[in-house]
């Protein structure tokens, strides 16, 4: 009868410290108390699954009851050895603390404890997963562990420590067992290959070792699976991608190279392939996650750091370094994110495949929105494109006199009329400094605003409020109604408007005042072209009285559609200019 099938995982398992693959601290330790005859009466393995803590937990138990024993070269033939290796031992008791995790399996350990050995001169307890047991367990092992019979030796095992009661850990000597290297899996299995003389390549080797993460028995798990697929030809890395579901990296620069170029069309494209091939969203995601992930290490270190670092061959590292001239490392970061915030949508979603080509086409978005020039742009935007002048210019509102209707704001002359005694005359009531350039007054309040993130507030107050004065510290805002003065006052708008023109001024202690018109005045209001953008009519050329003036005020943003149509200018509404802001849209009329 033939013999059943012995994974690779369990035909491999090491019998001697020296055959561990990796662990060279713990090994070195562990051989030196051997030697000394430093036996310690509790271990505690610890580290991440499939690093060889059971396995060493064996080997030390073999070595201490081998007929030669204590020894670091445990034969391998008495029948204390034979009895480890087949999983039959009498005094070696393997416990799974998963299913054995009450105090009553606790009593029953420490009943059986006082009993001296049979073969062996060590009676070993080996615990599995011991951060399992409850409290009530944990406590009615302590003072066995503390005070143990002679030659008990308990070997606690977990891939968790921190769930591990602190007054057990201090009761025993710690071993921490790390990651086994990607190079030390590597030539582990090659040798297991050849043993078993499965063909494959040392790319296809290399993905294993590092999908893996540094776990020996998933390797040679994987490898295990993948040499069903030998017949007489050599696997290769695509092999293995296609066994464990994963899209091969030709497929993952296509579609990488789709999103950094902001080609939409192109990535849906490659998607529907991809998906009709059988792929699930989950799994696109989460290949598209690592692919990014590694190309952001690949432009970020050399060569020979990114080949260590990702699951990668160097050729395949030379393509992702090619982006660094393509993209930056914040867009990367960001499709990064991105792709994660995806990945937790469509683990909740009934409708996988729709998220899956919203995310790649807000993928595609996110990289032409995210370019550097366009980040420049914007950080330039917000801060005012080039230094702000020491002195600030001051709008100055001028009392409206009963036979003039529009405002008269107060400018400096022009460059040839400076000589000019009459036209100095009419327009000097404040000082040089003071002196008002309406449109650079704009453009500053403008700056502020762009500070301003949310979008209700910053049309609120593009509607609502205007300048009359700006200096580096104090600014005062004219609002038309009262209401609406209060409503500024008592929310987070002055706020807003406070943290945002300490930006722009570069003064945080900037003082914000809104107020009412006053009976006799009326805001200087900006240059037409900036009336029609931010949708303000002025009228203008028309005759009043002072009784008249603060009616006009009203009426500034509620003029009839016949007169907007006269005038040629739209007045929009709320909604409408929240998606032009957002979108940094224009109004087509």
């Amino acid at each position: 009868m033939k013999e059943s099938y012995l994974p690779l995982y369990r035909k491999y398992r090491p019998q001697k410290l020296e055959d561990v693959v990796g662990q060279s601290h713990i090994k070195s330790a562990l051989t030196n108390a051997i030697q000394l005859d430093k036996i310690a009466h509790a271990y505690l393995f610890t580290g991440p699954r499939g690093t060889g803590k059971t396995s060493t937990a064996r080997i030390l138990a073999k070595s201490l009851n081998c007929i030669n024993g204590p020894t670091t070269n445990p034969c391998g033939e008495c029948e204390s050895c034979k009895s480890v290796t087949n999983s039959i031992p009498v005094d070696v008791i393997e416990i799974d603390a998963a299913s054995n995790r009450s105090v009553e399996d606790a009593h029953n350990i420490l009943e059986k404890v006082q009993y001296a050995p049979v073969q062996g001169k060590y009676k070993i307890y080996i615990i599995d997963e011991v951060h399992m047991l409850t409290s009530q367990a944990f406590n009615a092992l302590l003072k066995t562990l503390e005070e143990p019979p002679k030659n008990v030796v308990f070997i606690l095992a977990t891939t968790e420590s921190h769930k591990v009661l602190d007054t057990i850990k201090s009761r025993c000597q710690r071993f921490d067992f790390k990651r086994i290297t990607t190079n030390d899996i590597v030539e582990h299995l090659e040798k297991i290959a050849e043993l078993e003389k499965i063909k494959i390549s040392k790319d296809a080797i290399t993905l294993i070792a590092k999908i893996s993460a540094g776990g020996m028995r998933d390797s040679l798990a994987l490898l295990d699976q993948v040499s069903a697929l030998g017949n007489n030809k050599e696997l290769s890395e695509e092999d293995v991608n296609n066994l464990l579901g994963r899209l091969s990296f030709d497929t993952l620069t296509e579609m990488a190279d789709a999103i950094i170029n902001s080609d939409a069309i192109s990535a849906i494209d490659i998607l529907d392939k991809i998906y009709n091939d059988g792929n699930e969203p989950i799994v696109i995601l989460n290949n598209s996650l690592l692919y990014f992930k590694n190309l952001l290490i690949s432009i970020t270190c050399d060569l020979e750091k990114s080949v260590e670092l990702t699951s990668l061959n160097e050729a395949q590292v030379k393509v992702l370094s090619g982006y660094k001239n393509k993209v930056e490392t914040h867009q990367v970061v960001s499709i990064i994110n991105k792709i994660a915030e995806y990945i937790k949508e469509v683990k909740q979603t009934n409708h996988q495949q729709m998220w899956l080509e919203v995310a790649l086409i807000d993928l595609a978005n996110l990289a032409n929105n995210t370019k550097l020039e366009d980040l420049q742009r914007r950080l330039s935007a917000l801060e005012g494109g080039s230094p702000i002048p020491q002195t600030k210019r001051v709008a100055v509102v001028e009392p409206v006199k009963q036979s003039v209707a529009s405002p008269v704001v107060k400018t400096e002359p022009a460059e040839g009329l400076k000589d000019d005694k009459t036209s100095q005359e009419n327009n000097v009531s404040a000082d040089a400094s003071s002196a008002v350039d309406i449109t650079d007054m704009t453009d500053t309040w403008s700056q502020i605003l762009n500070n301003i993130l949310d979008i209700s507030q910053r049309i609120f107050l593009q509607k609502n409020a205007v300048p009359v004065e700006i200096t580096d510290k104090k600014i005062t805002l004219v609002i038309q109604k009262s209401l609406w003065v209060d409503k500024f006052n008592n929310s987070d708008k002055r706020q807003d408007v406070i943290n945002a023109a300490a930006l722009v001024l570069k003064n945080p202690n900037i003082q914000v005042i809104a107020r009412t018109p006053l009976k006799d005045e009326i805001p200087a209001q900006a240059p037409q072209k900036e009336v029609q953008k931010k949708n303000i009519v002025k009228p203008a050329n028309i005759e009043s009285s002072p009784e008249d003036a603060e009616q006009d005020l009203d009426s500034l943003s509620e003029i009839s559609t016949s007169d907007e149509s006269e005038k040629g200018i739209v007045i929009h509404s709320d909604q409408s200019e929240m998606v032009k802001q957002l979108f940094d849209g224009k109004y087509i009329i």
